[in-house]
């Protein structure tokens, strides 16, 4: 049963703060794997992995990180455990036996799992997707159809029979968002804490009760009975905004009432965010190392081009290619990164505020809130259309990341929100059609470019915006119709390293080395 709720600006758009290569890929398979392993009760015997050969996943399971985030998610780890790239041997030598199989299957999304858990005691079977940018939905249990996407308490008891007395006692003994009836075969408890002990003896006690499964959220912002948000498209939210209000504070308000949170921890959750990036940009400067990627460091080079005055006089740009860089390279050595609003296109954005607000000599509270106005617009993106390559193209990525950047920039710079909605608007129509076509199989190349790229592009759209250009299509339209233009991309260019760069003689070359 699906409950209405809307995009959050730290479950969809900003994070999850993780380790790896790619949200999508390994962000989302550990969570999924961290649901599977709550519905076995954390005793997993063996688990049968299918992908459908037309996916995305037949072809990157292994080198984007998914095998590595299920493996870990069934584990119980965390998306920033520094055990994650040995997550195989773990799951080895805890005993847990694993197959993998591309067959088809009807999969009705490019990132599909199909999870058949074994135990002593029982086997179920779980149909996920992820859904880009480390957001994933459970959409079948045992073949019964369902929505869990992570955000709630949900607890799951197994049934056979009639349930009446059942529903009826857990409606008037927990606090609960929701109790639903799942095709004679389950009722499904949505909450936002945990059900009582005592009412989980009380459940048991049924005689049409099978067995009882207790799954945790895995977003950090839960979902509430009768969520609404106070605007949902660009255009609403400026016919909402008071005079004087900036797009910060609208993005303070939306995430506020949809988090049912205090604006005040909605602005901590972002600083502790900008810490993390912060963090994140130093230690990529002072180098990374891993074996297993294509590029060796940059950031040093070009920082010490920077140094000599070797470069264009680009002002501004110098720096945030240096961050972003430094960002990138963290992603690709397994460091701590934050996908904003993807691993894959983790520098573009928070490279650009965070070297703007450097440049500018700028507070850490201006960071916060240009990522928060970034944010926002990236919610009207969710919404309207995906964070997706696999489903969009990388526009659904750096494309996505240009246009929240353009914004935030905007935004920094004292802009109004009729500016900075602006800036979004021009930054995403120039990325129309930009397709995902990674070399060897790596969220590298052309990623760090493309990460390059889009955040240039923010800077030249923010200027035109603040110099009061006309985009001329509002938002709204531009995000339905990059949609639109993503959706009409063939399967090769989105993600499935089928076409594009990642069939150059070169790409497969350095794949078959990387490989050894």
């Amino acid at each position: 049963m699906k409950v209405k709720t809307a995009p959050s600006i730290f479950n969809d758009v900003i994070g999850p703060v993780m380790r790896g290569p790619s949200s999508s890929h390994c962000a989302a398979a550990l969570r999924i794997g961290h649901i599977a392993r709550d519905l076995m009760g954390g005793r997993i015997d063996s688990v049968h992995v299918q992908f459908d050969p037309r996916g995305s996943l037949a072809t990157t399971h292994t080198s984007q990180g998914s095998d590595m985030g299920l493996f870990g998610g069934l584990m119980g780890w965390e998306a920033t455990d520094e055990r994650l790239p040995y997550s195989a041997e773990a799951i080895a030598d805890a005993g847990i036996e694993i197959s993998i199989q591309i067959k088809s299957f009807n999969a009705p999304h490019p990132n599909t799992y199909m999870l058949k858990l074994i135990n002593s005691d029982s086997e179920h079977e779980i149909v996920a997707l992820s859904t880009g940018g480390g957001m994933i939905e459970v959409i079948a249990i045992d073949g019964v159809a369902m929505t869990m996407i992570g955000d709630y308490f949900e607890t799951m008891v197994a049934i056979k029979g009639p349930v009446e007395s059942l529903v009826k006692t857990i409606k008037e003994n927990a606090e609960n968002d929701g109790v639903f009836v799942l095709e004679g075969q389950w009722v499904e408890v949505k909450s936002q804490t945990p059900l009582d002990v005592k009412l989980i003896q009380t459940i048991k006690q049924f005689e049409q009760v099978k067995s009882i499964h207790i799954i945790n959220p895995v977003l950090p912002v839960l979902s509430h009975k009768n969520l609404s948000v106070p605007f949902i498209t660009s255009q609403g939210m400026i016919q909402s905004a008071k005079a004087g209000e900036s797009l910060w504070e609208l993005a303070v308000q939306y995430e506020s009432r949809r988090g049912n949170i205090t604006h005040d921890q909605v602005l901590m959750n972002m600083r502790k965010i900008v810490q993390i990036l912060d963090k994140s940009v130093a230690s990529g400067l002072q180098g990374t190392d891993y074996k297993d990627r294509i590029l060796k460091q940059q950031s040093d080079s070009y920082q010490l081009a920077m140094s000599r005055s070797k470069l264009l006089d680009t002002g501004i740009l110098n720096l945030i290619t240096l961050y972003i860089t430094a960002l990138m390279e963290m992603k690709s050595s397994m460091g701590v990164i934050v996908a904003a609003p993807t691993a894959g296109s983790c520098g573009g954005l928070p490279g650009a505020v965070l070297a703007a607000a450097e440049k500018l000599g700028y507070s850490v509270e201006e960071k916060v809130k240009a990522l928060l106005a970034g944010g926002m617009i990236g919610v009207f993106i969710a919404e309207h259309a995906t964070f997706a390559a696999e489903v969009g193209g990388c526009q659904a990525e750096c494309g996505a990341g240009s246009g929240m950047a353009a914004a935030a920039l905007v935004d920094l710079m004292g802009g109004n929100v009729e500016e900075a909605v602006t800036a979004a608007s021009l930054a995403l129509q120039n990325t129309f059609g930009m397709t995902c076509d990674p070399v060897a199989n790596r969220v590298e190349v052309p990623c760090l470019g493309k990460n390059v790229m889009a955040a240039a592009n923010a800077v030249t759209c923010a200027n035109m915006a603040l110099a009061g250009f006309d985009a001329v299509i509002p938002l709204d339209e531009v995000i339905e119709a990059m949609h639109v233009v993503g959706m009409s991309l063939p399967a090769e260019l989105r993600c499935t390293a089928l076409g594009g760069l990642s069939v150059t003689d070169s790409s497969k070359r350095i794949e078959k080395k990387l490989a050894c």
